[in-house]
């Protein structure tokens, strides 16, 4: 019995529950094991702007980390159709973001811009709760940029696991957010310029 207890075994069992411990905090909460897209994996973030009236698609790629992106540019009385795509190298990871569709949601804040947004997912990327993950979007432009001293940008900001999520719309300061959570993690975040 008293072998049992001896120092060596106690400094054993600690430092197994040490490593457990540790190893089980780097996990995220309730993360389960298709959890798809740790932040550190996501490293790219690109928008296909398609001028609904010109039929042309620009492409603009934020690349995580190094940041910066070339500014959209937006024409003000113009429409367009956004699509969003995640990239992990050069692997397109935005298929695992619809695998796992009911723990992530988009949300678009415009500071300085006057456009209305509308969800238009397909079903591959509405969550069960009705709501539209924003994957693919329709921008209708009044004015691209609302004051010419302030910078006009689009936050994009990817959550994952939100606690509730709502499609609704928030004037904030000279702009309007598209969509609104309550909890969750920040999967990623990209910040581009808008010029007109």
């Amino acid at each position: 019995m008293n072998n049992l207890f001896n120092t060596k075994n106690i400094t054993r069992l600690l430092t197994v529950l040490f490593i457990t411990f540790s190893v089980m905090s780097c996990q995220r909460d309730n993360a389960s094991e298709e959890d798809d897209l740790p932040q550190e994996d996501l490293t790219n973030i690109i928008l296909l702007v398609k001028d609904v009236a010109a039929q042309t698609t620009t492409t603009y790629n934020y690349s995580v980390g190094a940041g910066g992106a070339q500014p959209i540019s937006l024409v003000d009385g113009k429409t367009y159709e956004v699509e969003v795509q995640f990239k992990n190298g050069d692997e397109d990871s935005t298929q695992e973001i619809k695998d796992a569709k009911d723990e992530h949601f988009l949300v678009f804040n415009f500071p300085n811009s006057d456009l209305t947004l509308t969800r238009t997912d397909d079903a591959s990327s509405t969550r069960a709760d009705h709501n539209h993950v924003g994957l693919k979007t329709k921008w209708v432009v009044t004015k691209a940029i609302k004051n010419a001293s302030v910078q006009s940008q689009l936050i994009l900001t990817l959550y994952h696991e939100p606690q509730t999520v709502s499609e609704a719309s928030a004037v904030s300061g000279n702009g309007v957010v598209y969509g609104q959570q309550t909890g969750g993690e920040t999967d990623a975040q990209a910040t581009y310029g808008i010029i007109n």
